[in-house]
């Protein structure tokens, strides 16, 4: 009878943990506690069962040569895609973009798999060779990392050589030039980010254009060839040459006068691969409009590259780092 009484009263107790649980005015709890009783009474040790959803995986993927993250965000209940710059970027600004992007991330943090805390100055680099968590106001998410066995992730020499300049400017140049190489190359990759699905596009509205441009000398080759049959016709088949020869002649005339009629227009000598160029703008720049190419944009965003691509270059050569810009232009 004692020990139904004591299976009574824990029934009751899991009961009224239940219904306090399933309340509309009771805050959300995220576990159930149960006591178990031995079988002298005595209270054992409490177990938590988890009532929230497991935490999502996501994992890291490649576009462009560069790991993309796709995070759900917290206010707008939408992926967002975070592009990582492993070599550029620390765990503080990964973590500032997230929070710039979505306000209402109050708490975010990269943990390891372990659960600890990754230091705020840690490159993404080494957080990317294995798994971690990442930390949002409340929810925990696991991140999958490709690690340094991706073949996309592989370094190439390229890569190799700006790492040992890199460390040479680390161990050599002064600081002031050390942050300017890294504020140059932060604005290098953000250009080639923007310049990429332009560049996409320019090259389809290239083709068309070249495509077009072609088509009209073929067409002009056509009507060249039938002109001269046709004249070869009337000469033989159907007049003398007597009666054709002023013909050619006027039709000569009107053709030095078209000739003369394309430079007042143009400016410009009429040259077969000037007029190639020209027909060629003239189909891209239409092309491009019925594309919403903005081709402003690109041209100064084309120009912007150089200047870095430049100032990094004029950085990485230690003999030439110290000379005036007009000294170290390339001579001709």
């Amino acid at each position: 009878m004692l020990r139904f009484g004591r299976v009574a009263k824990l029934h009751h107790g899991v009961l009224r943990c239940s219904l306090s649980l399933a309340s509309p005015s009771s805050k959300s709890c995220s576990a159930i506690q149960v006591l178990y009783l031995s079988r002298h009474g005595a209270p054992r040790p409490a177990h938590y069962y988890s009532t929230l959803p497991p935490a999502p995986d996501i994992s890291i993927q490649y576009k462009y040569g560069r790991p993309v993250l796709s995070l759900p965000l917290p206010s707008r209940s939408e992926l967002c895609q975070f592009s990582l710059r492993p070599m550029l970027m620390t765990v503080t600004d990964f973590l500032s973009d997230i929070q710039r992007e979505d306000p209402g991330v109050t708490i975010a943090a990269v943990l390891n798999t372990d659960g600890e805390k990754v230091c705020s100055t840690t490159s993404i680099d080494i957080v990317l060779n294995k798994d971690f968590q990442l930390l949002i106001n409340s929810t925990t998410y696991r991140i999958h990392s490709p690690g340094r066995g991706s073949h996309e992730h592989a370094t190439s020499i390229d890569d190799m050589k700006t790492v040992v300049h890199m460390l040479h400017s680390a161990l050599n140049l002064p600081e002031h030039q050390l942050l300017r190489q890294t504020q140059l190359l932060r604005r290098l990759d953000t250009l080639k980010q923007e310049l990429g699905p332009m560049e996409k596009v320019r090259a389809q509205v290239a083709r068309r254009a070249e495509s077009q441009s072609m088509r009209v000398e073929w067409a002009g080759l056509a009507f060249l060839s039938l002109q001269g049959a046709f004249l070869g016709y009337l000469t033989w088949f159907v007049f003398a040459w007597d009666v054709m020869e002023p013909v050619t002649y006027f039709i000569t005339y009107a053709t030095s006068m078209g000739f003369l009629a394309y430079y007042i227009l143009t400016k410009q000598e009429l040259l077969y691969p000037d007029a190639k160029d020209r027909q060629y703008l003239h189909f891209f720049h239409k092309r491009a409009a019925m594309e919403h190419f903005d081709t402003h944009r690109y041209n100064i965003l084309r120009d912007q590259l150089a200047t870095v691509e430049s100032d990094l270059k004029r950085l990485r050569n230690p003999i030439q780092l110290q000379l005036p810009v007009d000294h170290i232009q390339p001579i001709n």
